[in-house]
């Protein structure tokens, strides 16, 4: 993709977060080179940890009581898996490729993974809904070719990011709530 392409999909998508918010304009952003090497996931977070912080493009997890931190989320989705046991699986799902950590195409395969065959509670999606089209779930915006027309949301759908993560992670769509939350840091107890 073309650093023109790409600030003018980061124009559009801050626009949209914008409107969301109610501001009346928004800056386009300047974006950081996106590397083309597939993302690497993060060290496996210690399951017994007290509080566990998981930035951009990372999952990790928590053992019963353990409390999960997301920073800075702005433009981000984060996906908290409350497992039946009362661990919790965190992922956080960024717009562009953080370099060394997952694309949004492939976070929730490695949720998945993570989850392995324990059985979940529920799935809890938060942050900048608005911003978020579900097809980055599937195939993220650094993987369209250069000139390629990259969708955009053209209105919050929290119905469609409820279907792809209950999709990706091969949960029932009931199973799973979105709540539009792009304000800084979450943390989830």
């Amino acid at each position: 993709m073309t650093t023109g392409t790409r600030n003018g999909v980061i124009a559009t998508l801050a626009a949209a977060l914008a409107l969301q918010a109610g501001v009346a304009a928004a800056a386009p952003a300047q974006a950081a080179p996106i590397q083309a090497a597939p993302a690497v996931a993060s060290a496996p977070a210690a399951a017994q940890a007290a509080t566990l912080r998981i930035t951009e493009g990372q999952v990790g997890e928590v053992g019963p009581g353990g409390t999960l931190v997301y920073p800075a989320v702005t433009s981000c989705l984060t996906i908290t898996v409350r497992l039946a046991d009362g661990g919790k699986i965190g992922a956080h799902a960024s717009l562009f490729q953080v370099p060394g950590e997952y694309r949004s195409d492939r976070i929730l395969g490695a949720v998945r993974q993570r989850i392995g065959t324990r059985a979940v509670r529920a799935v809890e999606v938060r942050g900048a809904v608005g911003a978020w089209y579900p097809g980055y779930f599937t195939k993220a915006i650094e993987s369209y070719p250069a000139g390629a027309q990259i969708p955009v949301p053209t209105a919050p759908d929290s119905d469609g990011l409820a279907r792809a993560v209950a999709d990706g992670l091969g949960r029932p769509h009931t199973k799973v709530t979105v709540q539009d939350l792009p304000d800084g840091d979450q943390t989830v107890e």
